[in-house]
């Protein structure tokens, strides 16, 4: 099959869940003799090479704006794409609805994929709120098959639009440490297992205040790695500053990815999601086959990932739960322990990359299967 990617910053990863999940299965699609294209934004992805890991890179210009950034990209890559006869294009975001119409006025099959109520992210405006509850409208009308990566985003749109969507989760390998990781725990001062570990983009919805408020009324000695950043961010990511001020326990590490987030991924000894959004986190999936205790918000589609491998605080009641739940783990080796052998336990029963992939190609063979 001829399958494109598009609505991503790009691959290698560098940003968030969507490129993460493009950057495992785009070259796993590839790798079984199927022909893969991704399609970069020129202004985001400092890789060069036309090709990464068997899959062919597309790399076009966009408006490198909040609200132009993601939907003039796509547009341009369905317009792009019209003319390449795909036979699926796989868009993700749900904001990207209406590029949809594009290819399919050319006849390309598309698979959209939706993440949870996009327009109640704290970073969007009205008119932003407005244009993406008009896209889930939208979504339900123009591709041929919505991907909800979540059992409860997949309810979402059946309640609100009655809408059936497939469900295909994001997938994982599992994880385990090696005596190198130490020289990269190292240069960021810390050790296995001496650290709380935080991973995502700093906007508020992803709740890094609670967890560096509910921190910091522990006494502990482990330390508290906030690891991500953001674009158009700035007063809050200034806020989580001023939030950490004089704790040298808490250590902002920036964007990591590659070979030393897998490292800091695994060495941890609890991992926090606090998310307040979306559908289902790739990291919160990682943490669990890097074999981490996790804490999650209380949120349908994290509670449905975790199963009995992690434990929820309440995220109505913020930083407060979560000091709960902290202290809980904290104080309690044999609640750390169990946790922790559940986590990769629960990775192959559901998340494992080779099924996932399974899924994808069965789903994409499907849609162009004549009648």
């Amino acid at each position: 099959m001829k399958i494109a990617f598009m609505g991503i910053r790009g691959i290698p990863a560098s940003y968030s869940g969507f490129e993460t999940f493009v950057d495992g299965i785009a070259p796993r699609l590839a790798a079984r003799g199927h022909e893969v294209t991704v399609y970069n934004r020129s202004t985001h992805v400092p890789y060069r090479e036309p090709v990464y890991k068997g899959v062919k890179l597309v790399r076009l210009p966009t408006i490198p704006t909040k609200h132009l950034d993601t939907i003039t990209h796509t547009v341009l890559s369905a317009l792009h794409g019209m003319f390449k006869r795909y036979d699926i294009v796989y868009i993700c975001g749900v904001g990207n609805s209406l590029p949809s119409g594009i290819l399919r006025l050319a006849g390309t099959k598309v698979v959209l994929n939706v993440d949870g109520a996009d327009w109640e992210r704290k970073k969007w405006g009205a008119f932003a709120r407005w244009f993406l509850r008009v896209s889930e409208r939208i979504a339900t009308v123009f591709p041929n098959v919505i991907n909800a990566d979540s059992l409860a985003v997949q309810r979402y749109y059946k309640e609100h639009y009655n809408k059936d969507s497939v469900f295909i989760p994001y997938g994982t390998e599992l994880d385990q440490r090696t005596p190198d990781d130490k020289v990269t725990l190292a240069g960021y001062g810390l050790v296995p297992d001496g650290y709380i570990l935080f991973v995502g983009r700093l906007v508020p919805e992803n709740n890094a205040h609670q967890l560096i408020d509910a921190y910091r009324r522990i006494a502990t000695d482990k330390k508290l790695v906030i690891v991500g950043d953001a674009p158009y961010a700035d007063v809050y990511k200034a806020e989580l500053k001023q939030r950490a001020a004089g704790d040298s326990r808490i250590v902002f590490t920036g964007y990591v990815f590659g070979d030393d987030y897998r490292r800091l991924m695994r060495n941890a000894s609890i991992f926090v999601i606090a998310s307040e959004v979306g559908g289902t986190h790739p990291v919160l999936i990682e943490a669990l086959a890097a074999g981490n205790a996790v804490i999650i918000n209380n949120i349908p589609s994290s509670l449905e990932v975790i199963g009995d491998a992690g434990i929820a605080y309440d995220g109505s009641k913020g930083a407060d739960s979560l000091h709960e739940k902290l202290s809980q783990l904290l104080g309690s080796p044999e609640l750390h322990a169990a946790l922790k052998k559940k986590a990769q336990d629960r990775i192959r029963a559901s998340y494992l990359w080779d099924k996932v992939t399974d899924d994808f190609v069965k789903l994409f063979e499907s849609m162009i299967k004549p009648a």
